[in-house]
């Protein structure tokens, strides 16, 4: 029981970048990447594309928004942040790009291309 307690309590003082899940904010960028591409209108597509940003980014990455969710809040610092494969991030910040244009874009059309190729980009980064 007291190795399992001491366990515990070094686990709970680490970092949350030692609890990083990056292939978990991954899964989840991809999925609101999908989910703004399918939705009927821009201000949904934005929601969803600023979700996939704050998974890649994370609360210290530039473009976070914290006035939407971050639904990759208890998985890591952001899938960039987290990553330890230099191509990786590279891809990632491709993804971004294309998130970033997707939320720019007024245009219905537009804005689900590039939540389209938001999903594509974070997908061949896994």
């Amino acid at each position: 029981m007291k190795k399992f307690l001491i366990a515990s309590c070094v686990a709970m003082a680490l970092p949350t970048a030692a609890f990083a899940d990056v292939a978990a904010q991954l899964s989840t960028g991809s999925t609101h990447a999908g989910l703004a591409a399918k939705a009927a209108d821009v201000n949904m597509v934005h929601m969803h594309l600023h979700h996939a940003l704050n998974c890649l980014v994370g609360p210290s990455g530039a473009g976070f928004d914290a006035t939407v969710a971050n639904p990759c809040a208890k998985a890591g610092n952001g899938a960039i942040a987290d990553s330890t494969d230099a191509a990786q991030k590279v891809k990632l910040q491709a993804a971004v790009a294309k998130a970033q244009a997707g939320i720019a874009a007024s245009d219905l059309a537009a804005a689900q291309k590039d939540a389209t190729d938001t999903a594509a980009a974070i997908d061949a980064a896994k």
